[in-house]
């Protein structure tokens, strides 16, 4: 499979802030990582340009965009969610978002136009931004507007699965009501975590019923639990779909480690979790996959490691998980934290998934609740295990 890495230094200049928890030091310390493991070697990265307001406004209402660009002059009771805690004003916002939304096109252009099968943009994967507001860290959703150019653009049927911790609810927003766009999120449980969306309930309207597909999930879910629910649900329903092209968010802030929320996945969870959509993505998509990032705020311990895994999954150069780290980039890293630095690829979590029909296990609630609400509207038997 052809591949391609979507990345400039300019994709550091989305920064909320030196206290914000999205600190762009992640995607340096991720791209640092990849060259020092020689993941990297020989691979040209493609650099973006800024999306232009027209594709922005595929997702985006005309008045937001304008808000977004004269909030750094008038900062000040701009509304559209801007000038929150989450969402601070920043010199270069417009520009640094429209950046973000050029590299995840550039990566959906590559794909459409036969020169590559696979991409991956770390900088993308902003799911919360929704049609006239800034949500979550998120002021442009690139996710939703390389998709939307996609439906443009030759695909009808685009399948979208979302790995972070938090709800991908932008966009299953911008495509509820859209039958050639299934949205699917495993998140944590609503119940217990920001945005408080994201029920099994929650899956489409009109000729869409079934295209939106949530797994809500219950804190401290760990990685075997996880791949359970996962395999339970999503294989089948992409089988059933049948996508010409799969779109993944690869948040990692579903670590153990995370400060933000309280899933338990490891580094290992989160490579076996790329490797599976791999080969969703070879065998149900023809071979079509494009990668974006997302949440992950372990800057220092987790997203280098988990992202490296997820470049080298993408390029089909597969890290061991007990591949040490480069002495030169723990020094680097080191300089930067006082936190103790992991020494190899592995977290040395389980990652051996028990069947949902075999056993008991806390997420099967979620399991069959998202089962019975979307497998009948594809002629699939919820509770039937061939399905």
């Amino acid at each position: 499979m052809r591949a391609a890495v979507v990345w400039t230094p300019d994709f550091l200049g989305y920064d909320l802030g030196d206290e914000h928890p999205l600190d762009p030091v992640r995607l340096d310390l991720t791209m640092r990582l990849a060259t020092e493991l020689g993941v990297l070697e020989g691979v040209e990265p493609l650099a973006p340009e800024q999306a232009p307001d027209e594709e922005v406004q595929r997702v985006h209402v005309p008045s937001y965009i304008t808000a977004v660009k004269s909030a750094p002059e008038q900062p000040f009771g701009v509304g559209h969610g801007l000038g929150t805690e989450d969402n601070p004003i920043f010199l270069g916002m417009h520009e640094a978002s429209a950046l973000v939304c050029g590299g995840s096109l550039l990566a959906a252009r590559e794909i459409a136009e036969g020169r590559t099968d696979r991409a991956v943009n770390i900088a993308g994967g902003l799911h919360h931004a929704m049609r006239d507001r800034a949500s979550g860290f998120c002021v442009y959703n690139d996710c939703a507007v390389a998709i939307s150019w996609l439906l443009d653009h030759g695909f009808d049927r685009i399948a979208y699965v979302d790995v972070d911790v938090h709800h991908g609810d932008g966009v299953q927003a911008a495509f509820y009501t859209d039958p050639r766009v299934l949205t699917i999120s495993l998140h944590q449980h609503p119940m217990t975590l920001w945005p408080g969306t994201g029920w099994p309930g929650e899956y489409g309207e009109g000729e869409a019923a079934g295209r939106a597909v949530n797994i809500p999930l219950p804190p401290g879910t760990p990685d075997a639990s996880w791949l359970r629910a996962f395999h339970a649900v999503v294989p089948s329903l992409l089988t059933e779909f049948r996508p010409q092209i799969l779109v993944t968010q690869c948040g990692v802030d579903t670590h153990v480690e995370d400060p933000l929320a309280d899933l338990g996945l490891t580094v290992d969870g989160h490579r076996t979790i790329y490797r599976a959509l791999r080969e969703l993505a070879t065998h149900t998509a023809g071979g079509k996959w494009l990668a974006v990032g997302g949440g992950g705020y372990g800057l220092f311990r987790v997203v280098p490691r988990s992202w490296t895994h997820l470049i080298a999954t993408v390029l089909d150069r597969d890290v061991g998980p007990d591949r040490p780290l480069p002495a030169g980039w723990v020094a680097h890293t080191a300089s930067l934290t006082s936190q103790q630095l992991p020494i190899s690829m592995t977290d040395g979590g389980d990652t051996g998934y028990i069947p949902w029909t075999e056993g008991a296990d806390r997420v099967d609630t979620a399991v069959l609740e998202t089962r019975r609400a979307v497998f009948p509207l594809y002629g699939l038997d919820p509770d039937d295990p061939r399905d």
